[in-house]
């Protein structure tokens, strides 16, 4: 944006999210997955939810739609505390909304601050980032923050608040399962903010939530990691069964040869329990012991 009084390019922060998505000339479609986030508070406050270390030179930012995100954190990476700026790269599928975030930033693109890339966060390659902070699209945020996750990287990200309660869960709660164990495998995980629908326009179905993910190591060893995430998959589709029944029942998705030889090297309390109140590295010492004694094929 332009001041035409001075012909300077405004500074970036407070661009109004509303006056953003006139200026755009079209509305978030529910159809497509979009809902933009127009609440000035709560935009404000998503770029300071990353980590006080965290390297923000290079952020990153899926579904840009219409900027009042992409304002933010222009903002962020030139603001008058950091030694040098930073840059930002946004992935937008749109090639409407991809197309005005060029047009609307277009100083910040020329000053090599601002790389708009147009394709769908699934299929592009992400390019190499410090942090990521974004409005996920609800209906691939799944698929999108696993993506994510393993390149280490400090993550702010809004979700589905259903969704992200799932992320944080601990061992014995109903929401954990699957979905906590791989992401706390990565990560830890917190809820820094709720989110009212009415924030968003359109407003979705549901409640958000804001979720900070600071890499960690975990404090257990795995020696095969996409055996393991497999094996937290498969105990999980039996989650009303106990760990013994478990493991019986779907070596077809673990990829074990020999589910019955887990069984007999497994310890017996282990085994009478239900895979919703295994801790991570409880998970993560039995698909140790799967590997060792189930021998795991090729899937």
């Amino acid at each position: 944006m332009t001041d035409l009084s001075t012909g300077e390019a405004a500074a970036y922060g407070d661009r109004d999210p509303d006056a953003l998505a006139r200026r755009a000339g079209e509305r978030a479609n529910p159809d497509r997955d979009q809902h933009f986030l127009v609440d000035d508070r709560v935009l404000d406050r998503i770029p300071g939810y990353l980590p006080d270390d965290a390297d923000a030179s290079h952020l990153l930012e899926i579904g840009g739609g219409a900027g009042a995100l992409t304002d933010r954190l222009l903002a962020a990476i030139t603001a008058e505390d950091r030694d040098a700026p930073g840059r930002l790269s946004v992935i937008e599928r749109d090639g409407t909304f991809a197309a005005f975030l060029r047009e609307e930033f277009a100083a910040a693109v020329d000053d090599g601050l601002l790389d708009v890339i147009e394709g769908d966060a699934l299929d592009v390659d992400i390019p190499p980032f410090t942090a990521c902070v974004a409005n996920l699209p609800y209906g691939v945020s799944s698929e999108i923050a696993f993506r994510l996750l393993p390149e280490g990287r400090p993550l702010v990200l809004m979700f589905q608040a259903e969704f992200a309660e799932r992320m944080v869960a601990s061992a014995g709660e109903s929401e954990y399962g699957r979905l906590s164990v791989s992401a706390q495998h990565y990560a830890a995980v917190e809820i820094v903010e709720r989110v009212p629908k009415e924030a968003f326009d359109p407003q979705p179905a549901v409640e958000s939530a804001v979720v900070r993910c600071t890499p960690r190591d975990p404090d257990y060893e795995v020696g095969d990691e996409a055996f393991f995430l497999r094996f937290v998959k498969a105990l999980f589709t039996q989650r009303r069964k106990t760990v013994r029944n478990a493991i019986r029942n779907t070596g077809h998705i673990s990829g074990l040869d020999e589910p019955e030889a887990v069984v007999e090297a497994a310890d017996e309390e282990l085994l009478r329990r239900r895979p919703g109140t295994l801790e991570p590295s409880a998970f993560a010492a039995l698909a140790e012991l799967a590997r060792e004694h189930g021998a795991p094929t090729e899937v």
